[in-house]
C-alpha cells in the first residue's frame, strides 16, 4: 500500500481551497458588476422619464408635441399582442414536447426535430421576422396586422418552450407513469392526469422566458412594417397596432431631433418594464401554486 504524505496533501487541500476562494469572489464581482450596471440603467431611466408619467401620457395618442405624446395605443397594442402569442405558443410548444416525449419512436428522426428545434433558438429574431413578412403578411395577406405580429412572435418564442417543456416532462419520475398505467389509466389520462401537472412548474418556467422575450423584441416587428405613428387605437386581430418596444426604438431615434423625445422613451421603458412585471408575477404565482400542489 502506497504511503500518503500529509504534507503533500495539505499543500494540495490550500492550493484547492485558495483556487476556490478565487473562484468565488470572481463569480461575486461579476454578479455585483451586473447589478451595478442594471441599477445604474434603472436609476438613469426613472431620473429622465418618471415626471413624465402621468394620465394623459397613459391615456394620449401619439403626437409631434411631446408635451401631449401618449402610448395608449402602444400599450393595447401589446396586449393585444400578447392574447395572440400566449395561446398559441402554450398550445404548439407542449403540443409538440408531449409529442417528443410521451409519442415520438426514439430514433434519428426524433433527434433530427430535436436538434433542429434547439438550434432555432438561437436564430436571430431578424430571421423570424422576414419569415413572418414572407408567409404572414405577403403570402396569407394579412397585412401589417395584430394577427400577423403575433404569429411571428410565436414562431420566435416557439423553441424556447418546446425545449422547457421537454426538460420539464423528462423531470417526471417514471414510477408515477408506470404507477398510472399499472392501474389501467390509457396514455392520454396519464399525460393528462400524472404527466402535465407535475411539469406544469417547469412548462410555466419556460412560457415565462418565452413571453418575456417576446414583449420585448422590435426587429421582427419593424420588418413586417410595424408603424410608430398609430392614431386609432387597436380593438382586434386584423387591426394595425404598435407596440412598447417600438414606440421606444422610434422615440430614442426621433431624440437626436428633438431632446424631450429621449424622455418619453424612458417613460415609455418605465411602463414596458412595470408590464413585464405584472405579467411574469402573475405567471410566478401560478406556477408557485402548481408547484406546492404537485
Amino acid at each position: 500500500m502506497k504511503y500518503v504524505d500529509a504534507n503533500v496533501v495539505q499543500k494540495k487541500m490550500s492550493s484547492r481551497v485558495l483556487i476556490n476562494q478565487m473562484a468565488k469572489g470572481l463569480f461575486f464581482l461579476a454578479t455585483i458588476f451586473g447589478l451595478v450596471v442594471l441599477a445604474v440603467l434603472i436609476a438613469r431611466v426613472l431620473a429622465d422619464g418618471a415626471s413624465w408619467i402621468n394620465l394623459d401620457f397613459l391615456t394620449g395618442r401619439h403626437s409631434s408635441d411631446p408635451e401631449k405624446a401618449g402610448i395608449m395605443g402602444a400599450l393595447l397594442g401589446t396586449l393585444w399582442l400578447m392574447l395572440v402569442v400566449t395561446p398559441v405558443t402554450m398550445f404548439l410548444g407542449v403540443g409538440t414536447a408531449i409529442y417528443l416525449e410521451c409519442y415520438a419512436k426514439k430514433g434519428r428522426l426524433q433527434s433530427l426535430i430535436e436538434t433542429n428545434i434547439s438550434n432555432l433558438a438561437g436564430v436571430p429574431s431578424i430571421v423570424f421576422g422576414i419569415l413572418g413578412l414572407t408567409v404572414f403578411v405577403r403570402t396569407m395577406d394579412l397585412g401589417s396586422v395584430v394577427l400577423a405580429g403575433g404569429l411571428t412572435m410565436s414562431l420566435l418564442v416557439l423553441p424556447i418552450v418546446v425545449v422547457a417543456s421537454q426538460e420539464a416532462i423528462r423531470a417526471i419520475p417514471s414510477h408515477l407513469s408506470e404507477a398510472s398505467f399499472g392501474l389501467g389509466a390509457t396514455k392520454w389520462q396519464t399525460i393528462k392526469n400524472i404527466i402535465l401537472p407535475a411539469a406544469l412548474p417547469g412548462i410555466l418556467t419556460g412560457a415565462i422566458l418565452s413571453l418575456s422575450r417576446a414583449i420585448g423584441e422590435t426587429a421582427p416587428l419593424i420588418v413586417l412594417g410595424i408603424p410608430a405613428l398609430l392614431i386609432p387605437f387597436p380593438g382586434g386581430l386584423m387591426d394595425r397596432f404598435t407596440i412598447l418596444p417600438v414606440q421606444i426604438y422610434y422615440w430614442t431615434i426621433d431624440s437626436a431631433l428633438v431632446a424631450e423625445y429621449a424622455n418619453l422613451a424612458a417613460a415609455t421603458i418605465i411602463i414596458l418594464l412595470l408590464v413585464l412585471f405584472l405579467l411574469n408575477s402573475t405567471a410566478i404565482i401560478i406556477r408557485n401554486k402548481f408547484q406546492k400542489r404537485y
